[in-house]
Formats: C-alpha cells, sequence, structure tokens
C-alpha cells in the first residue's frame, strides 16, 4: 500500500481517482486547495502528489518549489485542463514528474501514479560533485593498470604516445599526467592537428613572423612557445602533414623551433604528449608516418582499453556523469535504467556513456531516469568492425600515397591517374553485373552508349 495525496478542487474527479487508487489498495487523501494540502501533510507524508495547475488560492505550479522542499524525492503529477506549450514547460522545469491532459483515460493515470511509485521505491539518490574538473574513472584491473602508468610517466619528461579508439579518454589521460606532473602549475595547451588545415598547422604550432605570409601582419608565438614550463597535448597526431613531421621531430630531438619567416632557433622545454586512435605501425608500412619521430614519440605509451573490455566501470562512469549534472537535488537512477546501461554495447565508449546520460538528463526532465530516456545506441564504425573502409577514406589513403611516394614525373596529374584507377574498376563491376551488356551498363551509370563505348576504348580494361 502507498499514499498517494489528491490536491483538485473538482469533486468527481476527486472521487472518481480515489476510488480507483482505493481499489488498489493506496491510501489516498484528497484537498481542494494548496493551503488544505498543507493541513493534510501535517500528519500525512505521501509517496505521489498529483496536483492540478488551477486552483483556487494558490496554483498548482508555484506550489511545486515547495512541495519538493518538503518531499524532495517524492514524484509529483501534474493534471491541467491546459495543455499549452507554456504549462508544460512551467511544470517540468519546475521539476514534475510528469503532465496529464484533462480529460484523461483512467488506465493512462494508474500507469503514470505505477511508475511514479516505482521511481520512488528503486531509485539511488547522487549527490552533485564539487570539482568542477574532469576525472578518470574506474575501479576494475584495466582502468587500475592505466592508474598506475599515469603515475609512473608524469613526474618524468619524456614524451608520451596514448593510443585507443575514439572515445575511451585519451585527452583526460594527457590532463592527468600534466596535473600529476612537476608542470602542474605550467600551462595545459592542447590542439587537435585533425582540426588544422595542412597550410596552418605550422604557424599554429610554431608561430610566425610579421611578414612571413599574406595576412602575418604581426608576429604570433605557436603553441610550443605558449606551452613554456608546461605541457603540450597534440590529438590525432596521425593526422600530422609530412612536411610538419620533420619539424616535430626536430624539436623532440633538439629542443629548439623556427617560427615561420625565421630564421633564429627558439629553444623550447615544453614537455610533449600525442594521443591517436589510428595505428601509426601501419601508416609507417604505407609510408604515411615517418618511423623515426613514432619511436621518438613512443618514449613511454599505453593504449587506453575500450569500455567493453571494462564493464564493471559502467556504473561508477553513470554515477560520476549523473552527479555532475544532478545539481542540489540529486538525480533519481531506476533498476531499469542500470539494466538497459549495462545490456548496451558501448562501440563509442566512454564518450558516447556520456553523451547518452546528457541526453537522458534532458529528456528525464528532472524525474528518475528510465531506458527510454536513452538514446540508440551507436553502431561500429567500419574500421572497427574490420569492414571495408568507407570510399572516401580509401580515396583519400591513395592520394595521400601519391603524393609522398618519390617518382620521376612531377604530380601535376593526379586527376588522370585517379581516372586511370577508378574508371577500370568502376566499369569491370558493372560490366559483371550486366553480363557485359554495354546498353544496360551505360544505363547503371547514366552515360550513353557512345561515351562508355569512347572509354571503353581509351581505358585499360
Amino acid at each position: 500500500m502507498s499514499r498517494i495525496l489528491i490536491v483538485d478542487d473538482e469533486p468527481a474527479i476527486c472521487w472518481s481517482l480515489k476510488e480507483r487508487l482505493t481499489d488498489q489498495g493506496h491510501d489516498v487523501q484528497i484537498a481542494a486547495s494548496v493551503e488544505r494540502a498543507e493541513k493534510v501533510l501535517a500528519d500525512f507524508s505521501p509517496e505521489v502528489i498529483v496536483l492540478d495547475v488551477r486552483l483556487p488560492g494558490q496554483d498548482g505550479l508555484s506550489a511545486i518549489p515547495g512541495f519538493h522542499e518538503r518531499f524532495p524525492h517524492t514524484p509529483i503529477v501534474v493534471m491541467t485542463a491546459f495543455g499549452d506549450l507554456q504549462t508544460v514547460v512551467d511544470a517540468m522545469s519546475r521539476g514534475a514528474f510528469e503532465y496529464l491532459v484533462k480529460p484523461f483515460e483512467l488506465p493512462d493515470f494508474l500507469s503514470v501514479i505505477s511508475r511514479a511509485l516505482q521511481s520512488k521505491s528503486r531509485v539511488i539518490v547522487l549527490e552533485p560533485k564539487s570539482d568542477e574538473s574532469p576525472q578518470l574513472i574506474g575501479r576494475g584491473p584495466a582502468m587500475q593498470a592505466v592508474f598506475k602508468q599515469i603515475a609512473l610517466v608524469a613526474p618524468t619528461i619524456f614524451p608520451v604516445l596514448i593510443t585507443g579508439e575514439t572515445g575511451t579518454g585519451k585527452e583526460l589521460v594527457a590532463e592527468a599526467i600534466h596535473r600529476h606532473s612537476d608542470r602542474r602549475t605550467g600551462p595545459f595547451v592542447r590542439i587537435s592537428l585533425a582540426s588544422l588545415s595542412p597550410t596552418v598547422v605550422e604557424s599554429e604550432l610554431f608561430g610566425h613572423v610579421k611578414g612571413a605570409f599574406t595576412g602575418a601582419q604581426d608576429d604570433r608565438p605557436g603553441l610550443f612557445e605558449l606551452a613554456e614550463n608546461g605541457t603540450i597535448f597534440l590529438d590525432e597526431i596521425g593526422e600530422t602533414p609530412p612536411a610538419i613531421q620533420v619539424k616535430l621531430l626536430r624539436v623532440l630531438e633538439s629542443h629548439c623551433f623556427t617560427r615561420v619567416g625565421s630564421g633564429d632557433e627558439r629553444p623550447t622545454n615544453a614537455r610533449l604528449l600525442a594521443a591517436t586512435n589510428r595505428d601509426l605501425e601501419q601508416m609507417i608500412a604505407e609510408g604515411t608516418f615517418r618511423e623515426d619521430l613514432y619511436h621518438r614519440l613512443k618514449v613511454f605509451s599505453f593504449e587506453l582499453p575500450p569500455l567493453r573490455t571494462h564493464r564493471e566501470d559502467l556504473r561508477p562512469l553513470v554515477e560520476y556523469f549523473l552527479a555532475r549534472q544532478a545539481g542540489t537535488a540529486g538525480q533519481y537512477v531506476t533498476d531499469e535504467f542500470w539494466t538497459a546501461i549495462e545490456q548496451r554495447a558501448w562501440n563509442g565508449n566512454i564518450r558516447e556513456l556520456r553523451n547518452a546520460i546528457d541526453h537522458a538528463v534532458v529528456i528525464a526532465r528532472g524525474g528518475p531516469l528510465a531506458s527510454e530516456h536513452l538514446p540508440p545506441p551507436m553502431t561500429l564504425s567500419s574500421s572497427e568492425s574490420g569492414s571495408r573502409p568507407p570510399l572516401g577514406t580509401a580515396i583519400a589513403k591513395w592520394v595521400r600515397q601519391q603524393l609522398i611516394e618519390p617518382s620521376d614525373e612531377s604530380v601535376n596529374d593526379l586527376y588522370r591517374r585517379f581516372l586511370n584507377v577508378a574508371e577500370p574498376a568502376l566499369f569491370n563491376e558493372v560490366l559483371s553485373h550486366t553480363q557485359q551488356n554495354r546498353s544496360a551498363a551505360a544505363k547503371l551509370l547514366g552515360l550513353d552508349r557512345a561515351t562508355l563505348r569512347t572509354k571503353l576504348g581509351t581505358g585499360s580494361l
């Protein structure tokens, strides 16, 4: 039996709702106004409050904060005959568990009450964290091993290479290394090389002097200067252009760099941390990443485990993310929500989990979190599932190889080279599909027969 308070000034509705709830074994009290409800609450502690919006005296919406202050963990179901957007927004923003628009069906009402009672009896209240800086979370052996590695390498001055799938927390590890090092009072400068155009990478990293290029109106320090006495974190190191790889190698070997447009060397004592989700050894084999730079970066390295390999950390992570979101009132988590969390694959790792929790908190509107509040799960990318890479990725890889590999002729005909490779493969596949019927192949390709005949005649088929 559960205790339920109904606050409504319509006797017929109160009688009908009380009869149905009493039939289910609940202890129901009725009040026709907020003021009368206060008197009832003197010796009645409800597990659910059903509250009408339009009431004599104080209205229902303005009463919600007071009820929450007195009964912080009691769900409030709002009833209203005015289901306009503003009323709904006001009710949810004030912490209503659910709202019902009159007239409603009794089964719908009873379903809402059932959910409210379940949320009341099966919750964990998470207190907010006072520390606003993101933290690494992990109780299982996989993350404990990572913590040990951080403790070992943080006091040193060596470069560190952090690898792992997207979303595993590589930047957080870099921050932790800096925070636990002797450089903790110095700057922590971060940059994602994938976010920079190849034409500006050098200037961003090493700075430039006035007049070095069009638009360089003043001297400008680069990130290595800004990270003096601190740490520079280069994310997506695998996206470094070949020319910049040479310059990074020089910085690591000589601890000096040169601004763009200047011949003067400048010293740097910034510590370099780098991260990538790419296979650098494979890139070395393909000729897209320098082996000597790889070894200089890999003085100390470790790979972060994907979330699927340390699922024992799911609950601590969820509790942490919720505690950072919960605010002063805390946040409710139902058993149903935990089950959904534990059953997911989390292919996007910790980042996907964090985003899912953020999404669920928004959708739940301050009420208990349920499985339906989670977004759809992320599917495996082709690179993670082992399937053929996307066409665009394959083309980009081919182009990089053409630009890097030495050749007797200058690279000024990439488009022709690409067509010589792509068109025969395209035509062969289509002709095979049409059993060498050129008319059908031309139709599939969107070409006229004469154009296809010409291309087949000049191609390498």
